[in-house]
C-alpha cells in the first residue's frame, strides 16, 4: 500500500496511527497491519479500530475519496497532538493535565453544535476519558462537529492545517494539492529540525551516526 512519490495518487482507506511506522533515522512510512497474522485479532484491526478513523462520508455508506484518507489524516494528527483518541474532545480538565497548564475546552468555542446530548460517563475507544459504545462513537462522528486542536497550543499554522483536514462535508475538506501548498507543510519543508534526535531521545533510542532528516 505504500508509496514515497508524491505523483502516487491511491486511496489506502486505513490511515490511524497504528498504521504508522518511523524508524530512529526520522523516516515515516503507512504500512497496512491488517495482513498482519499476529495483529489480526488485536484492537488496532477491531472493528472499533479501523472504523473510529473512517469519515463521516464512508460510515453513512455514500461514495469515498482520497478525501476520506485526509480526514483520517486529520484525525491521527490531533490523537498525536494531544495523546488520546479525540472523540469525544477533552474537557478544560483533562486538557490541562495533558499540557500541564490551563487550556481553553474546545467545546467552549463550539456555537455551531445542534446536539445538546452530555458527555458519556465512560472511556474512548484509545482508553483515555469518557467512554462511548462504539455505535454511539460512529453516531458522534457522523452527526457532531469535528474534532478540533486546543487554542492556544500549537501553532495557527497546525491549527489550520489539521481543521481543513476535518471538514465533514468532503466536497469542502482539503485536498492532496492544496495540503501539499499548505503554509505547515512549506514552512515544514524549509525548517531544519532534527526529528530523528527527538524521537530517539524521547524512545530512549540509540540515534545512527548519520540520521536522515527527511524521507526521500
Amino acid at each position: 500500500h505504500a508509496c514515497n512519490s508524491r505523483n502516487c495518487l491511491f486511496l489506502f482507506t486505513d490511515v490511524k496511527p497504528s498504521n504508522i511506522l518511523v524508524n530512529s533515522r526520522g523516516e515515516i512510512k503507512l504500512c497496512d497491519f491488517g495482513v498482519s497474522g499476529q495483529l489480526i485479532d488485536s484492537m488496532a484491526n477491531s472493528f472499533v479500530g479501523t472504523r473510529s478513523y473512517m469519515s463521516p462520508e464512508r460510515l453513512q455508506g455514500t461514495h469515498y475519496s482520497v478525501q476520506s484518507d485526509v480526514w483520517s489524516m486529520g484525525l491521527s494528527l490531533v490523537e498525536l497532538a494531544i495523546g488520546r483518541y479525540p472523540i469525544p474532545p477533552p474537557d478544560a480538565k483533562e486538557l490541562e493535565g495533558i499540557f500541564g497548564r490551563p487550556v481553553m475546552d474546545v467545546r467552549e468555542t463550539e456555537t455551531h453544535s445542534t446536539s445538546a446530548r452530555p458527555r458519556p460517563p465512560s472511556r474512548p475507544v484509545s482508553g483515555h476519558g469518557p467512554v462511548m459504545a462504539i455505535f454511539e462513537l460512529l453516531d458522534y462522528i457522523v452527526n457532531e462537529p469535528p474534532p478540533k486542536l486546543p487554542h492556544g497550543v500549537f501553532t495557527p499554522d497546525f491549527q489550520d492545517f489539521v481543521t481543513k483536514c476535518l471538514i465533514k462535508n468532503p466536497a469542502d475538506r482539503a485536498d492532496l494539492k492544496m495540503l501539499m501548498n499548505h503554509t505547515f507543510i512549506k514552512r515544514s519543508e524549509v525548517e531544519e529540525v532534527n526529528f530523528a534526535g527527538w524521537l530517539c531521545k524521547t524512545v530512549g533510542l540509540n540515534q545512527p551516526s548519520t540520521p536522515t532528516q527527511t524521507a526521500e
